[in-house]
């Protein structure tokens, strides 16, 4: 009896699968705009003697030129020598440039092709994505054959997706030419991001849609954007609330890449596959967004293809959410790394069966995966008040020493996420929001008392997250003269400790003008004969 009814229960599963599957591929992905290449066939094969063979294969589409490593040269297609001078690739598809020999140097030359066939032993280029029109083989017929047709067709325009969208004014790279966060560079292989002082630029070219720097970004301030992530989320919501409605139980998501397919082998008919461009491009936001909307478990599988980098920085993205998850109460590994040879290794741990959130993904990441959790928490049993969170997580709270801290407030004009806010009503104060902090470090390298510290942490009570409490507060200074309040007293207090004994306030009543405001502290100068007349100047020339 038993049997007949696990039997009964996975058809209903698969015939609830592929009513959901084909409702998710019914919903609208908002589309992008496209990045355009432009190829007129100019090869460079790279290599040794038997570049000088293989480039003439290519003669009927393309024209081929020979950067010669090493050997003699051959009639036939041009050839460069490389001569022993060091060779240095950069570009994309239509536009790259081959650097030969130290920039500067007589004998240096570079070279503008528009693909590039590399033959030596080691390729020139070793990132995790590589460029497109960057081909690299072995000079074996078996290997070789493939990529000399798939060259030889590269002429023309083309076109890919803009896979991403930047905020600056979010971005926590920089501020007051301090640099803090380094999250998106540090991740990208196709090496598509630089740093500028304050911001980030990403070569559009380079982009292969990796997804990797949207996933850490702490802020949201690079998105995926094909598809977004509110496409990605309403996606998810129907999949699972179609798979519910046709009757099928226990659903597990398989995230998985364009280039993997775990629909090629068997499996349960609760697994409901979801392709995503990049393995990478789904994160905190859509895990646990899915986990709201009922799903029991998620698979991330992998195909083995990640590059190291971006394997280094789902796993810490995995911990952060496991520490949030396993406070909450629920099981810790609802959401695990995999391979596809190893899915049925995966782990049993499931969530309970919750009631499904409706919330949609419009807002930021961040509102996104508050939502989630917010979610979440309500439903659970025996949750904790606060998860803590191992550092790097990009949640938590600022704690400032008081007997440091001058309220400055250089903190509140380098924080990113608006977490840190000056005072009001004239009261000199710094306030600030748990719920904007993304520990990027930026208050802590700008702070110039080193007054600051930062614990990532993440509280679940709402109310207490998003309200705005007040970390230091002085009764503010008032000038001595007219009463007008235009500092703190730690401020005129630090001030008075430095310069005293400088030559320029040796008096007393140089040094009481520290305590005057601007008004009252130009007035002074004006009324003292000796700091208008030569006493001064008579110190300097001395």
């Amino acid at each position: 009896m038993s049997e007949s009814i696990e039997t009964i229960e996975a058809i209903n599963n698969r015939h609830a699968r592929e009513q959901a599957l084909a409702a998710m591929n019914r919903v609208r992905v908002e589309p992008t705009s496209l990045v355009n290449y432009q190829s007129c066939g100019r090869v460079a094969v790279i290599g040794d003697q038997q570049a000088q063979e293989i480039a003439p294969r290519l003669n009927e589409t393309l024209n081929p030129i020979v950067i010669l490593t090493e050997g003699a040269e051959e009639p036939g297609a041009p050839v460069i020598p490389v001569g022993g001078r060091d060779i240095r690739l950069e570009g994309y598809l239509g536009a790259f440039r081959i650097h030969l020999g130290e920039p500067g140097r007589s004998n240096a030359e570079s070279v503008a092709v528009d693909l590039i066939l590399d033959l030596t032993p080691q390729p020139l280029m070793e990132k995790g994505m590589n460029p497109p029109g960057y081909y690299h083989s072995t000079s074996e017929e078996d290997a070789l054959s493939p990529v000399l047709e798939e060259v030889a067709q590269m002429t023309g325009s083309f076109e890919k997706p803009r896979y991403f969208d930047y905020d600056p004014a979010i971005c926590a790279h920089g501020r007051s030419g301090k640099t803090a966060c380094t999250r998106c560079i540090d991740v990208c292989p196709a090496d598509a991001i630089t740093g500028l002082t304050e911001t980030i630029e990403v070569n559009s070219y380079l982009c292969q849609g990796g997804g990797a720097c949207a996933g850490v970004c702490p802020s949201g301030a690079i998105r995926y954007v094909y598809p977004a992530v509110k496409d990605t989320l309403a996606r998810l919501r129907k999949l699972l609330s179609i798979y519910r409605e046709a009757g099928g139980k226990n659903p597990v998501l398989l995230f998985h890449a364009a280039s993997d397919d775990p629909l090629a082998q068997t499996m349960p008919g609760n697994h409901l596959p979801v392709m995503v461009e990049e393995l990478a491009g789904v994160g905190l936001d859509v895990w646990l967004s899915a986990l709201a909307y009922g799903a029991r478990r998620l698979l991330l599988v992998d195909g083995g293809a990640m590059p190291p980098t971006v394997a280094i920085a789902m796993r810490e993205q995995l911990r952060t959410a496991s520490e949030i998850v396993a406070a909450m109460g629920y099981p810790a590994g609802v959401i695990r790394l995999t391979g596809t040879e190893a899915l049925d290794e995966a782990g049993q741990e499931t969530m309970p069966d919750i009631q499904p959130g409706g919330f949609s993904g419009i807002g930021g990441k961040r509102q996104s995966i508050y939502l989630a959790i917010d979610h979440l928490h309500a439903q659970a049993q025996r949750p904790k008040p606060m998860a803590a969170l191992t550092t790097g997580a990009p949640f938590g709270t600022v704690y400032v020493e008081a007997n440091a801290c001058t309220l400055c407030l250089s903190c509140v004009g380098a924080c990113p996420g608006k977490a840190l806010l000056s005072g009001n009503e004239g009261i000199p104060r710094l306030r600030f929001i748990e719920a904007d902090c993304l520990q990027c470090g930026l208050c802590t390298r700008t702070c110039p008392e080193d007054a600051i510290w930062i614990t990532p942490r993440l509280l679940f009570d709402a109310e207490n997250r998003n309200q705005t409490r007040t970390l230091h507060e002085e009764s503010p200074f008032l000038c001595t003269s007219c009463g007008k309040p235009f500092a703190t007293r730690s401020v005129i207090d630090k001030i008075r400790n430095k310069l005293r004994g400088h030559y320029m306030f040796r008096d007393e009543r140089a040094l009481k003008r520290l305590t005057l405001c601007d008004a009252c502290r130009v007035m002074d100068i004006v009324q003292d004969t000796e700091a208008i007349g030569g006493g001064l100047d008579g110190e300097i020339r001395q």
